[in-house]
């Protein structure tokens, strides 16, 4: 798939020279879709049926309660709601329509498996997180496109700390259909450089952090200990937990 090469959210975040420029920007973008589904997937009755067809995921259920726009989460899940219980009717419907076939059906492995996955269906999907989804898989195409061919960009790449693990492994299964073999053992030389240098470095401060707890210790500087927890848990999984990735918005 071609994307849109669009280089300045990708520059905008190698210059906030957080940890990982990706979970800075995943994390961006996941504050902007939220808000869009209030405005758009509301307003707009093409955005609306998307909703109503796929739902929301627990973690952006969370995120758009805490955005305190009850109403606004209540007209989307409103709809949403009929649109599942319309689905499960029907799947009460075929159940009963065996009659005294169900049991032999039920017990039939296809039997289960339909109903488990057509369930299973209605309780995966998120339109926010497809949504993320598809404008992450365009920043790491720019992302490599710049690695490739903007010295400036590979300076500031080398100059950084890199990305967490979880987006160096999506960079080099993005570089597979993007770069050449040669390109992608430099990139996945570089990225695992990075990550090898940080995850010393957590792991010295996070060494220190606990042992700053012993009474010996309890008069030595914390150094850069405080946020290593904070550090070590976002690097190896992406963005969970502490100070956001990206600079607040304005």
């Amino acid at each position: 798939m071609q994307y849109h090469l669009d280089t300045i959210p990708v520059w905008e975040a190698m210059e906030w020279k957080r940890e990982c420029p990706l979970c800075g920007l995943q994390h961006k973008t996941e504050l902007e879709e939220a808000e869009r589904t209030f405005g758009a997937s509301v307003m707009e009755p093409s955005e609306r049926i998307k909703v109503n067809q796929k739902g929301i995921c627990v973690v952006h259920h969370q995120m758009l309660f805490g955005m305190q726009n009850r109403l606004g989460h209540a007209l989307l899940m409103d709809s949403h709601g009929k649109e599942q219980l319309s689905r499960v009717t029907q799947l009460q419907k075929t159940l009963r329509n065996n009659n005294g076939r169900r049991r032999a059906w039920f017990a039939k492995r296809e039997g289960q498996a339909s109903l488990i996955g057509a369930l299973q269906t209605m309780d995966m999907e998120c339109v926010i997180c497809e949504r993320i989804a598809q404008h992450m898989a365009r920043y790491r195409y720019t992302f490599l496109h710049l690695w490739k061919n903007d010295a400036a960009f590979r300076d500031a790449w080398a100059s950084s700390k890199g990305v967490c693990l979880p987006h160096l492994r999506q960079l080099l299964t993005t570089a597979q259909q993007q770069l050449s073999a040669k390109d992608q053992e430099a990139f996945a030389a570089e990225g695992l450089a990075h990550l090898v240098d940080a995850l010393t470095l957590d792991s010295q401060d996070l060494e220190w952090f606990t042992r700053k707890f012993d009474y010996r210790n309890q008069d030595q500087p914390w150094g850069n200990s405080k946020n290593a927890l904070e550090r070590t848990v976002n690097r190896l999984r992406g963005y969970a937990i502490g100070e956001a990735p990206c600079p607040p918005k304005r």
